[in-house]
């Protein structure tokens, strides 16, 4: 399909190249999914602009504490080599014994925000240990790139997320696949009036029909969703597409595919 819209892919993943085959493959087998592409960076880059993506927003997850610094490093030495192509979120995990020190370490790396993944970093949203990480967050101005539903757990499902956004108020949050992956009816129903939660498009047209997709994202209003692609899970292209073929007006186009992604990572 050809556009004339400037795309910011807002949420992709990217690894080491001696980890990459491994990370995508545990990924995969979380899923029951099989991803088309092989997460290094080179070929995110390669494959986005084949895609006619402007820019792209990366991040990975700490599944230990002492993951947290060398991830944080590797975001950010890729974000440095990318010659502006791409933006970095760090990680962070609850059971760090200085998460303080995580969140001055990524800041001082230049990563624009933080992602989270409850369901395989293995924590509720409302764990007490994560308070730590809101406050930080809220206080420092890190938006949350945040996992949000998976229907055979209950770490990062609405009722999770609900009691947080309604305590950190100042603290922006994007819920990653339309703020439910697999309960999205219930997401919708309890999260839609939350005005410092955005979410996105990733790994949500593949489970939808497309009229679902696009009432969902009416519900919550184009302002607040961004287009992302879950790289390396979904042909990027494919996934354009899927959301011009939604047949939005040319200005929630516009917010969708850029625009948003722009003010809330503040590129």
């Amino acid at each position: 399909m050809v556009h004339n819209y400037r795309v910011i892919d807002a949420h992709c993943h990217i690894y080491p190249p001696r980890i990459a085959a491994a990370a995508v493959r545990g990924t995969d087998t979380f899923y029951d999914l099989h991803s088309v592409y092989d997460g290094t960076t080179n070929d995110l880059l390669t494959r986005g602009a084949a895609a006619g993506f402007d820019h792209v927003i990366v991040q990975s997850v700490a599944t230990t504490p002492h993951q947290v610094k060398s991830i944080n490093e590797f975001i950010a030495a890729e974000v440095n080599a990318s010659d502006g192509r791409m933006t970095g979120l760090g990680t962070l995990h609850p059971d760090s014994l200085d998460l303080a020190g995580d969140v001055a370490h990524l800041r001082e790396l230049g990563l624009h925000g933080v992602k989270l993944h409850p369901d395989i970093q293995q924590f509720k949203i409302d764990d007490y240990r994560c308070l730590k990480i809101y406050d930080l967050c809220e206080r420092e101005g890190l938006p949350i790139l945040l996992h949000t539903g998976d229907s055979r757990y209950d770490y990062s499902n609405p009722n999770r997320l609900l009691p947080v956004m309604k305590i950190y108020t100042e603290l922006t949050i994007v819920g990653a696949h339309l703020g439910g992956w697999s309960v999205w009816d219930e997401a919708v129903e309890k999260l839609v009036d939350l005005p410092n939660l955005y979410v996105d498009t990733c790994s949500c047209f593949a489970f939808m029909d497309r009229q679902k997709v696009k009432d969902i994202i009416l519900a919550y209003g184009a302002d607040r969703v961004l287009f992302g692609t879950d790289y390396p899970m979904w042909p990027m292209e494919d996934e354009v597409e899927a959301l011009l073929s939604l047949r939005l007006n040319e200005q929630d186009n516009r917010k969708i595919l850029a625009e948003n992604a722009e003010k809330v990572f503040g590129l």
